[in-house]
């Protein structure tokens, strides 16, 4: 462009950059589905808080197990939820294994809501939200719900914390889970079990039964924020604020098996109740999947929606070098950032990951037909799920460049 002045000078003109860094997306917003005794149910609402969610939808009812779940996640750690009220057809209550009684959702209703074809119900409310991460339906066991809510959750990059039977036994999680919640789409999802005891603010601080998914939607967003996607949700750290104890006590021996089959246990310590398993239901031994870990899924998911999100400018432009390279600039400055903080493996970037766009990722014929391929890889950390210490007794002197003993 021309300056206005036609006189020999030095002439200063701003230009805007359309590429601009990408920002990583929030990791723990939450979407919560369940049955509560006010609101129209036409749209989700976002709240910050406990006194927001009493406000808008009438708090705790006994009726229902979903607004002590809405309790559990913000006293856990969680800051922002959006709230989906399915309006008829309260829960049903159902003694467990141990003689109390526990509410769980009216299957047959809840499935109406979820069509199998992921359009209408709840998924048209869904589909409204730009975005969310994390999703729990409180205390729905469902079989052929979760499997559509797996799918809905990979298609919309979201993780789906799952809820075992209220009244399941040991013998019963060992059986499962079934092949139709562990297919392709189990890695947006993990599953937890027992419930919980939690005192009840209506029975005068009684304890009894709670699905843990409302606290551990809590505890991603408390881990989230306090070490990174890189940590998983378990482990010491990882304790459920608010709970008294488990509704069943789960052996050692047996939270090994379970944990085999990708199936999260939660137990009972001296010094707290804690999550004790970081499985997808991908994450069972004989199914060796990449997607074995929360954190590796969930990392994976951040990524992938901060980078569609940062490059949304590229639409339409000019499909040439000039592009590649500002993408190049972009993705690679993205995952550099998180190498700094520590988020992938590696002890240089170019170990932890690497970002291609130009002729090697896109044929003539892919830009003629309008592509752009960018591809990224990544080194993700993963949990030291077994730690093992050996020792070595030496009656002699200890030759200092020995190995006496090591941490793996």
């Amino acid at each position: 462009m021309l300056p206005d002045s036609l006189s020999p000078g030095v002439f200063v003109e701003e230009i805007p950059e359309h590429a601009r860094p990408i920002s990583g997306v929030p990791t723990s917003t939450t979407v919560f589905i369940g049955w509560t005794a006010k609101r129209p149910v036409d749209q989700a609402q976002l709240v910050a808080n406990f006194a927001d969610f009493e406000r808008t939808f009438g708090g705790l009812d006994q009726r229902s197990v979903f607004g002590y779940a809405i309790k559990h996640f913000f006293e856990n750690g969680g800051n922002r939820a959006y709230i989906i009220r399915l309006a008829e057809d309260s829960p049903r209550a159902v003694p467990s294994k141990s003689g109390s009684e526990v509410l769980l959702p009216n299957t047959s209703a809840f499935e109406r809501h979820f069509p199998s074809d992921a359009t209408g119900g709840v998924f048209s409310q869904l589909d409204r939200l730009e975005s969310f991460n994390i999703l729990a339906v409180p205390g729905e066991t469902s079989t052929a719900v979760i499997a559509r809510l797996q799918a809905y959750c990979r298609k919309r990059r979201a993780f789906y914390i799952v809820d075992c039977p209220g009244n399941a036994t040991v013998e019963d999680m060992k059986n499962g889970p079934g092949k139709e919640i562990t297919g392709p789409d189990a890695a947006n999802s993990a599953l937890y079990f027992p419930w919980l005891a939690a005192p009840d603010p209506m029975q005068s601080g009684k304890s009894r039964p709670f699905p843990p998914s409302g606290f551990l939607a809590g505890i991603y967003a408390r881990t989230d924020v306090e070490r990174g996607l890189q940590k998983s949700p378990a482990g010491n750290l990882a304790e459920v604020r608010g709970a008294t104890g488990v509704s069943l006590e789960v052996a050692n021996s047996d939270c090994e098996a379970l944990d085999l089959r990708g199936i999260n246990c939660i137990r009972t310590f001296p010094d707290g109740v804690k999550v004790w398993g970081a499985r997808t239901l991908l994450g069972g031994n004989e199914m060796q999947s990449e997607w074995k870990y929360v954190t590796v899924r969930r990392l994976a998911i951040f990524v992938e929606e901060s980078i569609a999100h940062g490059l949304q400018w590229v639409v339409f432009e000019p499909n040439d070098e000039r592009l590649w390279k500002k993408v190049l600039w972009q993705v690679d400055a993205f995952m550099y950032g998180l190498w700094r903080l520590g988020t992938l493996q590696g002890n240089t970037s170019r170990e932890a990951y690497y970002v291609k766009c130009g002729n090697e990722t896109m044929t003539q014929d892919d830009i003629a037909s309008g592509r752009m391929n960018c591809l990224v890889g990544f080194a993700p950390l993963k949990p030291a799920e077994f730690v093992v210490i050996r020792i070595q007794h030496s009656l002699g002197e200890i030759d200092p460049g020995q190995e006496t003993g090591a941490i793996h």
